[in-house]
């Protein structure tokens, strides 16, 4: 039989965060700006004959809660949204919480429980050095995955000492 032999060596690095990051904004503004200003200094590249910027997203799922309370503040029933991008989750809540028919059929009036909405997107960055890994950012973590040199998480994890948020 044969062996099988190792080829890489990739790494994971978690941060959990202090304090989960308070809303779909803040969550929003902290990814979009790691895609505008490119802290971690990626650089586009071609894949396959298609170009790519040095950091793109490369998935996002965000999660809105409601939950429908009777009139004594109990919780009756709940639903939950999930949505491919920032714009549809709070389309997806708005729409929930204005549905009549929905609050009517759970016996119950609608209540955002955005303390329980889950947020998620995961950037693609190229490394100059020609590598390839994977920045994601939840409500209550970043991890980084799939990188091997060590300077990779040295510049994310620096870059994200200076964000408030990521603390």
């Amino acid at each position: 039989m044969a062996d099988f032999i190792e080829t890489s060596n990739t790494r994971t690095a978690v941060r959990d965060l202090a304090v989960p990051i308070t809303d779909i904004t803040t969550f929003n503004t902290v990814v979009q700006t790691v895609i505008d200003t490119n802290p971690f200094g990626c650089v586009d590249y071609v894949q396959s004959g298609v170009s790519h910027a040095g950091v793109e997203k490369n998935r996002e799922s965000h999660t809105a809660k409601v939950n429908y309370e009777d009139a004594l503040a109990n919780r009756v029933g709940a639903v939950s949204a999930k949505s491919p991008t920032v714009a549809a989750f709070n389309g997806a809540a708005a729409e929930l919480m204005a549905n009549v028919a929905l609050e009517t059929a759970m016996g119950g009036d609608a209540v955002r429980d955005a303390e329980h909405d889950t947020y998620g997107t995961q950037l693609k960055c190229h490394d100059a050095n020609g590598e390839i890994y994977y920045v994601s950012f939840s409500r209550d973590k970043v991890r980084i995955s799939s990188y091997q040199d060590d300077a990779i998480r040295l510049g994310v994890e620096n870059w994200a000492d200076t964000v408030p948020e990521l603390a």
